[in-house]
């Protein structure tokens, strides 16, 4: 496609040609880290039978009970590095494609229905150092190329979400839940959203 000329105004009254320039490189100005590369690609290949027996593992750890007997042992044969007395609750998501990523040392705990990715466009690594306990329904992520670390001895509060390293004997989360409104109105079935936003009122 060629670029169109346009014939514009000088301020002295004469004319010249405008030529059309290209668009600038926009990777140019994106930092390193940001910049798509066959790095960030998976790197760690897997037969389609160990993908398969995988998730059929991390399935029943899932929903069979034994939270330190049955679970463990069957995410170590996922090829999971975990230590002694971990306690893993009920439906805990732990890393379904490259479970060998993540490390969970002696005497953690891992609340119910937890999530611990170790993948974001490439693959990290995630570390829960000893006696860290994790409440319920914290979601644990990590990017390409990281290593996110729990420190020893952390306690992660419930519904907390967790991209970053915890230093040891750190309380981590947010602030509890708090009234923000008065409802006038439900948000029954009928209720659109607006109409429901509507009606709130200050407290």
């Amino acid at each position: 496609m060629q670029s169109q000329r346009q014939d514009v105004p000088t301020v002295d009254g004469d004319r010249q040609a405008k030529v059309a320039t290209p668009l600038p490189d926009v990777r140019s100005a994106m930092p390193e880290r940001m910049i798509p590369s066959a790095r960030h690609s998976v790197v760690h290949y897997k037969s389609l039978f160990r993908r398969v027996s995988n998730r059929i593992l991390h399935l029943l750890c899932r929903l069979l009970p034994g939270a330190t007997t049955l679970r463990p042992f069957l995410h170590r044969l996922r090829g999971m590095q975990i230590g002694n007395n971990v306690w893993i609750g009920d439906d805990v998501y732990l890393e379904n494609e490259f479970p060998e990523l993540v490390e969970i040392q002696d005497d953690a705990v891992v609340g119910l229905r937890s999530i611990i990715i170790a993948h974001t466009r490439g693959t990290g690594r995630i570390v829960i150092s000893k006696n860290v306990y994790i409440g319920a329904g914290c979601v644990i992520v990590t990017s390409a190329n990281r290593t996110l670390v729990i420190g020893e001895g952390s306690v992660i509060m419930a519904s907390s979400l967790v991209t970053g390293n915890v230093a040891p004997y750190t309380l981590y989360g947010s602030d509890a839940s708090k009234p923000l409104a008065r409802i006038t109105k439900p948000f029954t079935a009928t209720a659109s959203y607006e109409e429901f936003m509507m009606t709130l009122r200050p407290l």
